[in-house]
């Protein structure tokens, strides 16, 4: 079936708004504290990036930056006592804290080793692995509407250099799983974003991205992308070396086209929990191998006289298990195209990272998102979000720490602004 969402990047001059509302659960007291360090490999050292931290028993977490780094923001009356931290091929660390604030610790993750041997892998038929999946969706995903709290980061380069940089605390309706995605709906509370202000550096395009990916990035909730029983005769399946999440065993299914249709297909893997069958974690990407078809997929609009030259589409969804449930835990989509005008000697590159980390949430939803204040695919973020100069605009809101570059970009990009 035909991949049918559209969604919406639009790169225009930042407007400076401030949204006025907040989360229920937002308070203006210093009501929490803050847990900060590094993720590295206890053995080579290496600093570990997008790795899982959540408040033991809780869905309140984040992920460390590509530096390694990360910052969590407790809560006082939780009072917990630990933090897991949960990675692809390692196992699971817990550390324990003591309600006070806690500043450049290192947590050193152990890899660990396959537990199925290649014969019993081999021994697997990949298709219907996945089919019994698909089967199990119902079981291994909420039943009951959630709303879950999450941190949204965008950012856009050309070339090397960061132009444009927008991020969002944004709450989601998330229905049953066995519903689809007909009523699940996006909320953007407060944001900022900043933009390059130089001429040469704005570029009026519409491409697939924005906070809504969230939505319909969601490989178990949406079957249009490949989890659909009739359509799985569409691509060849494979048993891959197995691995573990969150000190559970998984199988990992390498998939890729086997026909050729009007559209473009996707290819990449599926990590499926060996016990309960639930799909923890997909990595995908567009096929490419027909440019028309990738540039109809994911170009909705573009200037006249632009030639858009599509290089990579390539999408990242995680889930985390709690109390025998999967729920979404981060959603990345990266983008890189060329784009090439006329009578113009050489072409650009721009590349768009878009991140949705889950950061908290509330179940037995009763009450919806009123459609006036859902996003929507006709919006910008920019008619939604303020300016990037206040140190402490985010409170107690957990967000993905910015990396090196991106901070450097930021500082910039303030500077350029306020000449």
């Amino acid at each position: 079936m035909k991949t049918t969402f559209k969604l919406r990047l639009l790169l225009l001059p930042a407007l400076i708004m401030l949204i006025t509302a907040s989360p229920v659960w937002s308070q203006q007291a210093k009501d929490y504290h803050v847990v900060k360090g590094v993720v590295k490999d206890s053995r080579t050292q290496k600093l570990l990036g997008y790795v899982n931290l959540s408040v033991s028993g809780t869905n309140i977490g984040t992920i460390t930056n590509i530096n390694g780094e990360f910052s969590l923001k407790i809560k006082d009356s939780l009072k917990a006592k630990t933090i897991d931290i949960s990675h692809l091929g390692y196992s699971t660390s817990r550390i324990a804290i003591n309600g006070q604030s806690m500043e450049n610790i290192t947590v050193l993750m152990t890899p660990h080793p396959s537990l199925l041997d290649e014969i019993t892998i081999k021994a697997i038929d990949a298709k219907e692995l996945v089919g019994q999946a698909i089967d199990k969706i119902a079981i291994n995903y909420p039943s009951n509407s959630n709303l879950l709290t999450g941190f949204y980061r965008e950012t856009v380069k050309k070339r090397r250099s960061y132009i444009n940089v927008s991020e969002a605390v944004v709450e989601i309706l998330k229905t049953p799983y066995d519903e689809g995605l007909n009523e699940d709906v996006l909320q953007v509370y407060k944001g900022r974003k900043l933009i390059s202000p130089k001429a040469d550096d704005t570029l009026m395009v519409k491409l697939l991205g924005g906070p809504n990916l969230s939505i319909y990035l969601d490989v178990v909730k949406n079957p249009d992308l490949m989890l659909n029983k009739s359509t799985l005769s569409h691509y060849k399946f494979a048993m891959e070396e197995a691995v573990m999440i969150q000190d559970r065993p998984h199988y990992v299914v390498s998939f890729f086209p086997q026909v050729v249709l009007s559209y473009p297909l996707h290819y990449g893997k599926l990590y499926i929990d060996r016990e309960s069958l639930a799909i923890s974690r997909a990595e995908f990407s567009l096929n490419m191998d027909d440019k028309g078809k990738a540039t109809r997929a994911i170009l909705r609009r573009k200037p006249m006289g632009m030639i858009f030259k599509p290089e990579d589409v390539s999408f990242l969804v995680t889930y985390k298990q709690r109390e025998g449930k999967s729920y979404l835990s981060y959603i990345r989509s990266e983008i890189s195209f060329k784009c090439d005008w006329k009578k113009r000697l050489f072409s650009t590159n721009y590349s768009i990272v878009s991140e949705t980390v889950v950061t908290g949430g509330r179940g037995e939803i009763l009450v919806k998102i009123p459609y006036r204040l859902a996003f929507k695919e006709s919006q910008s973020l920019s008619d939604k979000v303020a300016g990037f100069y206040d140190p402490n605009f985010w409170e107690d809101y957990n967000i993905i720490e910015p990396d090196e570059s991106l901070e450097y970009a930021v500082n910039r990009l303030k500077k350029v602004n306020q000449k």
